[in-house]
C-alpha cells in the first residue's frame, strides 16, 4: 500500500487557520489533496488533524480522515516524523502496514503531480531512503551577512568576501513540499537531510514557503501569475 499523509493541525499561530484559509478560491489544503489524488501514486490520501473543521474540509475534497490526531502530536513542537510515524502505526495496528509513505504539506500549493511521480520513481529505482524536492538559493549563502542590534553588518564567514560567486559551490534548500520514503525508513530514521536521501531539483518559481502573512501574499501573486500564463498557452 502506498500512503500519502497530509499533516494539518488546527493551531497555526502566525497565520490563523492557515491550512483551510482560502487561497486562490479554495481552502489551502484542497490544493494538496487534489494534487495527491491526481498523481495516482497513492492508494490512500489521508489528512492527520486534531481539528474538526479541517476534518470536514478535507473530507469534502475526498481525503480520508479515519482518526483524530492526539493532542500531544498537535502542539507547536510536534515534528513531521512523529506525526507520520503515528499514522503508519495506526495502519500497522490494523494489519495494513504501508510500503511507501509520502508526507505532503498542506501549505504547498505549487506542488505538482509530476513532481510527486518523479520522486516516487526515483525512490523505487534507487537505493535512496527518502526523496524530496529542493531548489537553488538565489544568492551565494557563503556571502551571507547578519545585522546586529545597532544595525551594523557582519559576514557569517568573512573569508568569503573576496571569493567570486562563480567559484563558490551552489547551495540548495528544502522546497517544503513533500518527503517520500519507505514506511520502514520513516519508523527508523530520525533525520531527513542525510546522505541516505536524494532530491529532485525544482525551479525557484515553483517554491514558496508560507509561514508569514508576507509569504502568503507573495505566494498568491506567484500563483495567480502562473495560472494566467498557463491559460494563455
Amino acid at each position: 500500500m502506498r500512503l500519502c499523509v497530509i499533516p494539518a493541525r488546527g493551531g497555526s499561530k502566525r497565520i490563523p487557520r492557515k491550512n483551510i484559509k482560502e487561497f486562490y478560491g479554495k481552502p489551502m489544503i484542497a490544493w494538496a489533496i487534489e494534487v495527491a489524488l491526481n498523481s495516482r501514486c497513492f492508494d490512500n490520501v489521508l489528512v492527520s488533524t486534531d481539528d474538526e473543521e479541517i476534518k470536514t474540509v478535507a473530507e469534502q475534497y475526498s481525503a480520508e480522515v479515519p482518526f483524530m490526531r492526539p493532542a500531544g502530536l498537535a502542539d507547536d513542537y510536534a515534528g513531521t516524523i512523529s506525526v507520520v510515524r503515528h499514522t503508519i502505526r495506526w495502519f500497522d495496528s490494523r494489519g495494513q502496514l504501508p510500503d511507501i509513505v509520502c508526507c505532503l504539506y498542506p501549505t504547498a500549493p505549487f506542488v505538482t503531480a509530476e513532481s510527486i511521480s518523479t520522486a516516487l520513481h526515483q525512490l523505487l529505482k534507487t537505493e535512496s531512503e527518502f526523496v524530496f524536492p529542493v531548489t537553488r538559493y538565489p544568492f551565494p549563502i557563503q556571502r551571507a551577512i547578519w545585522i546586529d542590534e545597532r544595525r551594523n553588518v557582519q559576514m557569517f564567514d568573512p573569508k568569503m568576501f573576496s571569493k567570486r560567486s562563480q567559484d563558490l559551490n551552489e547551495a540548495y534548500h528544502d522546497a517544503g513540499q513533500f518527503y517520500i520514503g519507505k514506511a520502514t525508513t520513516w519508523l527508523k530514521r530520525d533525520e531527513l537531510f542525510t546522505s541516505g536521501s536524494s532530491v529532485i531539483v525544482l525551479p525557484r518559481y515553483c517554491v514558496q514557503d508560507i509561514d508569514t502573512v508576507e509569504d502568503w501574499q507573495y505566494a498568491e501573486l506567484m500563483f495567480a501569475a502562473q495560472r494566467t500564463e498557463y491559460q494563455k498557452q
